[in-house]
């Protein structure tokens, strides 16, 4: 709206849904006013009721095109490409050990994960028991060739999504933090505290209850730069990471351009914290 006597609809003909729906969008105005009974003098609606109706289709078109092109978006279909993955690792990781005890208990041999399900696969059945165990050793090694074609995709996808973020978590864990947090927009938003224990909620859940203590990381711990610090110093390993991931997700979300000082600064951070056990010992 140009002016706040204009009403929402003002000067819009009734049947234009795509005139209705792009003025809920970008439509505002700085002070309330009567919209029913603007509408209904412009001509938009003959009553307040017919007001409310067409103001109802138009407000619910334009929340559902705005739905879809967030669920469109880059960085969402990032979300959902992880999300399929570990759904597929988990899944298959479940089916590995079911095969090997079904083949354990009718062939009478020993063997477990994936390359056991490729050999019980790989066996020709000799009747209708042993079709059944191939065929579920075959659909457990589809599923982890599929799992490996979403990891192949979210390595080649996220530095696009997340140029920064990609560089300084790894394609993977950095896809994992977006779906984690809903989106490159909410991680952006979120503090460096909160980025670092994104996958602890159970944790953080028991400590806020008294049950447990802080949590120091969540998903972060798969990166290498806490996983491999001493476990003294893996606080503060997880805290610098978090503290640049955090940059990097609201660089990349609102810029795009890649910064490779933050890993120099992330490295030299790194080198720091754990050279004190080395001034320890």
């Amino acid at each position: 709206m140009t002016e706040d006597t204009d009403g929402w609809f003002a000067g819009l003909d009734p049947d234009d849904e795509r005139g209705a729906v792009t003025r809920i969008r970008e439509g505002g105005a700085e002070t309330t006013a009567d919209w029913p009974s603007l509408a209904v003098e412009s001509g938009f609606a003959t009553d307040r009721e017919e007001y409310y109706e067409r103001l109802q289709a138009a407000t619910t078109a334009a929340a559902s095109e705005a739905v879809r092109e967030r669920e469109g978006a880059d960085d969402q279909q990032l979300v959902h490409a992880v999300r399929a993955m570990a759904d597929c690792e988990r899944t298959a990781n479940e089916l590995t050990e079911r095969v090997s005890e079904w083949g354990g208990s009718r062939y009478g041999e020993s063997g477990t994960g994936i390359d056991y399900a490729r050999e019980v696969a790989a066996r020709t059945p000799d009747d209708g028991t042993d079709r059944a165990l191939v065929s579920l050793a075959e659909r457990t090694v589809e599923l982890t060739e599929e799992a490996d074609s979403l990891r192949a995709f979210i390595e080649r996808a996220a530095p696009a999504v997340a140029p920064n973020l990609s560089m300084l978590a790894g394609p993977v864990l950095a896809a994992r933090l977006l779906s984690l947090a809903g989106g490159l927009e909410a991680l952006a938003k979120q503090p460096s505290g909160t980025v670092q224990v994104l996958g602890a909620e159970d944790a953080l859940f028991a400590h806020l209850t008294g049950s447990a203590p802080s949590p120091k990381h969540g998903v972060i711990f798969t990166h290498e730069y806490v996983r491999g610090t001493h476990p003294e110093e893996r606080g503060s390993a997880a805290r610098a990471l978090a503290g640049k991931l955090s940059i990097a997700a609201r660089i990349d979300h609102y810029s795009g351009d890649r910064r490779p000082f933050l890993q120099d600064e992330l490295d030299e951070r790194i080198e720091r914290i754990r050279g004190r056990r080395g001034e320890d010992q």
